[in-house]
């Protein structure tokens, strides 16, 4: 059992042979605090909830994703660009590996959905989706058609405001996660990222009406959120799947 890489807002491993490439633009991330032990049986086998000062966190993430290619291919400019809106919990293995958990995955392209549901056993749902940007306020809508349950949905409004010079250690913490944890078909596995840091910006929450967080399992929000932070973006490689994850995991701190 390794202790908990540390948080760094810079990938700490190139990766030099991509799997895929892509690119996340228009992102907002939003974050409620919730206990650990409210979501540790939501977690893959072998991670548990990672921690900041005692609390993990749910995450609800809307972006548009951006000509998705294979391998160093270019990317594709129809199928590969999409809205999608994730609902995420935040994970560490006893490898030490910190990472994310995808609860659902809400995109709009349906041949991406089926890939990511086939390929990579991830929880993707087809929806109709709209991201729109009038000036500094940023919308994102999402209404989910397969496979269910039919009709889960958000609307979020928000309004970005000046570029945040240095982060604070909780924004580090829900933003520069270097990998994702999953159940791939060889078992519990982390599929490393790779990008450049965040340009992050403070953001004004200015709506948001949702019950994807809940239709993903997760207890909904009874607060408003913890933080609200906008990214315009950044280019993507994800490395193949590094495993098993199988150890009994090391205790978050």
């Amino acid at each position: 059992m390794q202790k908990p890489s540390a948080v760094t807002p810079d990938a700490p491993t190139p990766i030099r042979l991509p799997l895929l490439t892509q690119e996340w633009l228009d992102l907002a991330f939003i974050h409620w605090a919730v206990e650990p032990g409210a979501v540790a049986g939501l977690m893959p086998r072998g991670t548990v909830p990672d921690t900041h000062d005692g609390l993990t966190y749910v995450g609800l993430v809307a972006f548009r994703m951006h000509r998705v290619g294979w391998f160093r291919l270019p990317g594709v400019p129809y199928f590969g660009s999409f809205p999608e809106t994730n609902v995420r919990l935040y994970s560490v293995d006893a490898h030490g590996r910190r990472g994310v958990v995808f609860r659902s995955m809400d995109a709009s392209r349906l041949v991406p959905v089926l890939m990511g549901r086939v390929g990579f056993r991830l929880p993707y749902l087809w929806s109709r989706m709209t991201v729109r940007s009038v000036g500094d306020t940023v919308t994102y809508t999402s209404s989910r058609r397969w496979p269910g349950p039919r009709g889960a949905h958000s609307r979020i409004t928000l309004r970005t405001a000046e570029r945040i010079q240095e982060p604070t250690p909780l924004e580090h913490f829900l933003t520069a996660r270097w990998g994702m944890h999953n159940m791939f078909f060889g078992g519990a596995a982390y599929l490393p990222n790779h990008h450049p840091r965040w340009p992050l910006h403070r953001a004004r929450l200015l709506s948001c009406d949702e019950d994807l967080v809940a239709s993903a399992g997760v207890p909904a929000p009874t607060a408003d959120p913890v933080s609200v932070l906008y990214s315009p973006g950044a280019r993507v490689r994800l490395g193949r799947p590094a495993g098993p994850v199988t150890a009994v995991p090391v205790p978050a701190p």
